[in-house]
Order: structure tokens, then sequence, then C-alpha cells
């Protein structure tokens, strides 16, 4: 019984962290080197991920710094962030890249809102589904007589806690979230 509940709750901190995770790279307006983690970077006939290749620093609220650690590799990088179609426009001084991030739109600050919202709704989702799963699993123990029916009682009440409290736990992150998006 301890297992299972040690399982959902592992299960459903997992789920929280890939929100996260996925939370962390929908820009805000604010400049944040999560803004780049899904680049690939062309690195001698490899794909590399950007933040291997170079140092990427937030200069300020509206500005990233890209230091490739072997300059020869400054265009591949360049070349990277522009393929990735994510609105940036890297500025090359010769050893460094400069990215200027745009302020966003209206129009565009509600379509984050929305995105934001459907992870949210898509990670609660999840977390439901690991309910199930572990309340089935309680329920052929106590099928099979591992567990009595009282114990099943008292895991299944502290499943719906553990879930409840990962459900409140998305919503305080999406709350966060959508206020950060919709500051201007």
């Amino acid at each position: 019984m301890e297992d299972t509940l040690k399982d959902a709750r592992s299960r459903m901190d997992k789920s929280l962290e890939a929100l996260r995770g996925e939370l962390a790279k929908i820009r805000s307006g604010k400049a944040t080197t999560a803004l780049l983690d899904g680049i690939k970077v062309d690195y001698y006939g490899s794909s590399m991920p950007i933040n291997q290749v170079a140092n990427i620093t937030v200069m300020d609220a509206h500005t990233l710094s890209i230091t490739p650690w072997d300059k020869s590799v400054l265009s591949s990088v360049e070349k990277a962030i522009l393929e990735a179609n994510i609105g940036f426009n890297p500025v090359s001084d010769g050893t460094n890249l400069k990215i200027p991030v745009p302020p966003l739109n209206e129009e565009r600050r509600r379509d984050l809102v929305k995105l934001v919202k459907k992870f949210g709704e898509d990670n609660k989702i999840a977390i439901r589904n690991i309910r199930r799963d572990a309340n089935e699993h309680l329920k052929r123990e106590e099928k099979n007589k591992k567990i009595s029916e009282d114990q099943l009682k008292e895991a299944e009440d502290r499943i719906q806690k553990l879930t409840d409290e990962h459900i409140h736990k998305i919503d305080d992150l999406l709350k966060h979230k959508e206020k950060e998006i919709m500051e201007v």
C-alpha cells in the first residue's frame, strides 16, 4: 500500500516538474535563458544543445547574450536560432551574439495564456490518470486480500489528498505564469 502511494507521489511530482519545464519555455516578454532550451546547433557534424556549445546570459530584461566557447561555431549558433523560428533575430559582433527579446503584443499574450491553460489542463488530466491507476492497483490488492477494506478506504483518501495538493500546485503555477505573461 505504501509503495503504491510513494509511486503515485513520485509520478505526480514528475508531472509537475514537466509542467514547470514547459512553462519555462513560454515567452513572457522578459529575456530568460530557457527561451533557447530547445535549440540544437550543428557542431562539427553532430547536433548539440545550444547551452553545451555556448554560454547564455541575460543582459537585461529584453536582451540575451550568447558567447560560444569555440568562436568558429558562432555562425552555426546564429543559423540555429534563426532556423528555430522562435521570432528572434540575433545580432553578431564577431565574438558574441546579442538577442533582443521583443515585447509581446496583446493578441500574442492572449494566445500564450491559452497555451499555458492547455498545458495546465493536460497536466491535471495526467494527475487524475495517476490517481485512477493507483486506486485500481489498491482495489486489486484488496480483492486479492492483501489489504483490508479499511486500509483501501484510507489509502484512497490519501491518494485523493495527494491529487488535490498537486492540482492546487498546478493552479498556482498557471496563475503565476498568466500574470507574468499579461504583465506589460
